[in-house]
């Protein structure tokens, strides 16, 4: 199976300015998901698609490929990620080569335990799923199962659909949500479907203790007590 690895990393961001390139800890944000797609035994190419020359050059230095800049008109603020997937996909197949799947990996969520992409994609593999996610469990108190949904009129209903409560926290089925970490999704269903989550899906549990979701500067503190709590450990 041959797996393209993609970073997606454009240039202007406004919630953190020049985040992909703003340094955290010792390196570059962008540097952490280059390094990991790298060390991968089963990532094809680990290829950077941005609109900035200058996220273009730091990722060269640190070992990405990046074949070509984003245009513009993929480089906004509300451009979806699937048409960005899209675009590295239709410039490679004009090149002549072709993947089985795209490991996305973002910025945003830089910390990954030593290995962890190449255990997603044995997963993947052996599963023979459509797409993987990477995902952290949902704290029983955020639970859907718990959750309420109003209508106009303020009445509330169960969010699953349930007539009632499941009374203890014992009972919750276990509940995960998406952590950016990685995702995998086969060239098929990307291209026939315009997803990258879809048909048989399967979940990889992340560490908690890595997570990081880069948006605000607030966000950027947190990561900054991650990375120091992480790499101390390290030490």
């Amino acid at each position: 199976m041959k797996i393209l690895g993609l970073v997606t990393a454009r240039g202007g961001s406004k919630g953190i300015p020049g985040k992909n390139i703003k340094v955290l800890g010792h390196q570059p944000l962008i540097a952490y998901v280059i390094q990991d797609g790298l060390a991968s035994n089963y990532l094809e190419k680990v290829v950077v698609t941005t609109d900035s020359e200058e996220i273009a050059q730091v990722s060269l230095k640190y070992g990405a490929e990046v074949p070509f800049l984003r245009p513009e008109h993929l480089a906004q603020d509300k451009t979806p990620s699937m048409d960005v997937v899209l675009h590295a996909i239709d410039f490679f197949e004009q090149e002549g080569h072709y993947f089985d799947a795209v490991c996305l990996l973002q910025p945003t969520s830089p910390f990954k335990p030593k290995g962890f992409i190449d255990d997603c994609v044995q997963k993947f593999r052996n599963t023979q799923a459509d797409c993987l996610v990477s995902v952290l469990e949902i704290p029983h108190e955020y639970n859907p199962h718990w959750a309420f949904e109003m209508n106009s009129e303020g009445f509330l209903s169960i969010a699953t659909g349930e007539s009632t409560l499941i009374p203890r926290r014992q009972e919750l089925p276990h509940a995960y949500h998406r952590d950016g970490s990685v995702y995998i999704s086969k060239v098929a269903l990307i291209k026939e479907k315009k997803v990258l989550v879809g048909g048989k899906t399967v979940g990889m549990i992340s560490n908690k203790a890595y997570h990081a979701n880069l948006d605000t500067m607030e966000d950027w503190n947190k990561a900054e007590l991650t990375y120091q709590k992480l790499f101390s450990c390290a030490e």
